[in-house]
């Protein structure tokens, strides 16, 4: 029998060598044989198929929480977690050992940019059986490979998410809440379609627990902002602060950004540095800048007046990790223009750009810059001549919203 090693199955199946490696284990390849240290695989053998699969009924894993409770302690432990900032680590380590912690490690790394780290830790629990940590893992690593650019891994990823709520079925009433909610998050915040099986929002929130509804309902303000209702949207993240999310942090420096891009699009740009400030107070003393760099568009005209003055290194960490997840956006998910972001404008090209295209005047940018109206002009005319295009409505189509 003619046999590939881990590696050449890998680039084969889409999946990293440790994954192999996983199903070799756990025995799910049949013929896989074990030499020393590492495996060979049968060059016949097929990709394990999905185990919650099985003549059309929900897989062991889903199955056994028939007439119970999910058990969310591994559902984005660390989300759900209230802490005092600068003490995010120390939360951390204090959870019990095992997939709990883990899973809040793999958070945690992943919140501070330090992508490579969370999709390592959380591949480990993509084939896990504890759901609530299988079910994070694959949000983590969806969003940590897309950092990385690796874009075949994060589609398997959320391939996984969309399978895991198809298979909940209507009775798993807690499971079913768990898996709209990482498919929910997965789907608005890469600005992709939502599932067809996906719940109504009203039908799973209340089953989440408070770090994780605060989140949703971050998710549902984003949702709002990109159907441009910017108005809607800061009145919901306003209640969901006011009503005890802003003592969960990582679901309350969301909850800010998103903010901060409602009242820029509503020209209110006091409302805007507030609320940035606030994700910032929150955010900084555990460095967790990571979603700075996701939210890009109309955030970064606030980074650029806000942040770049007075944290110019911090600054130029977020515009690094706007990039890197910008370019692996644009992979998994194609604009509905069909068109790139520029990544050949500076940083303060495409905060002047992406003003420009809302709507506001030279007068607007350049008072919220504190720059001169004649260095606007002449940062949006060289935005247009890279871009090559002709007026400024034109530029809206090379903006990530």
């Amino acid at each position: 029998m003619e046999y590939l090693t881990v590696k050449e199955t890998a680039e084969k199946w889409n999946l990293s060598d440790r994954m192999v490696q996983q199903f070799c284990v756990q025995g799910r390849i049949p013929g896989a044989q074990k030499f020393g240290k590492s495996w060979a695989v049968p060059a016949n053998a097929e990709k394990p198929k999905d185990p919650r699969k099985t003549q059309g009924q929900p897989a062991d894993g889903a199955a056994s929480l028939m007439g119970g409770l999910l058990d969310h302690a591994s559902l984005m432990p660390l989300m759900n977690t209230p802490f005092q900032p600068g003490h995010c680590l120390e939360a951390v380590e204090a959870m019990p050992a095992g997939p709990q912690r883990d899973i809040a490690l793999a958070e945690y790394h992943y919140f501070s940019g330090q992508a490579g780290a969370a999709a390592q830790e959380a591949e480990a629990y993509l084939t896990h059986s504890d759901m609530g940590a299988r079910l994070s893992a694959c949000l983590i690593y969806a969003y940590a490979s897309l950092s990385l650019g690796e874009i075949s891994r994060a589609r398997f990823a959320l391939g996984e998410l969309r399978a895991f709520l198809s298979a909940a079925g209507e009775q798993l009433s807690q499971f079913r809440a768990a898996s709209a909610f990482v498919a929910s998050a997965a789907a608005v915040l890469l600005h992709l379609p939502l599932p067809e099986t996906m719940p109504d929002v009203e039908s799973f929130l209340p089953l989440l627990p408070p770090g994780l509804r605060a989140f949703a309902l971050y998710v549902q303000a984003h949702y709002l902002y990109l159907k441009e209702e910017y108005g809607p949207s800061a009145g919901m993240v306003e209640a969901t602060l006011a009503m005890g999310a802003a003592s969960y942090p990582i679901p309350a420096i969301y909850l800010h950004l998103v903010a901060v891009m409602d009242y820029m699009s509503l020209k209110k740009p006091d409302q805007a540095q507030a609320h940035l400030l606030a994700a910032w107070k929150i955010a900084q003393p555990d460095d967790l800048i990571e979603g700075f760099g996701e939210h890009h568009g109309l955030l970064g005209a606030m980074l650029e007046a806000v942040i770049k003055p007075k944290w110019p290194e911090d600054f130029k960490r977020i515009i690094a990790i706007t990039y890197r997840f910008s370019a692996g956006w644009r992979k998994v998910h194609n604009p509905e223009t069909g068109h790139d972001v520029a990544d050949d404008l500076t940083t303060t090209e495409f905060a002047i750009a992406m003003l420009a295209a809302r709507g506001w005047t030279n007068q607007e940018i350049a008072e919220h810059l504190h720059i001169s109206v004649n260095t606007v002009k002449n940062h949006i005319s060289e935005a247009m001549r890279k871009l090559d295009v002709e007026n400024r409505k034109d530029l809206k189509k090379y903006m990530l919203r």
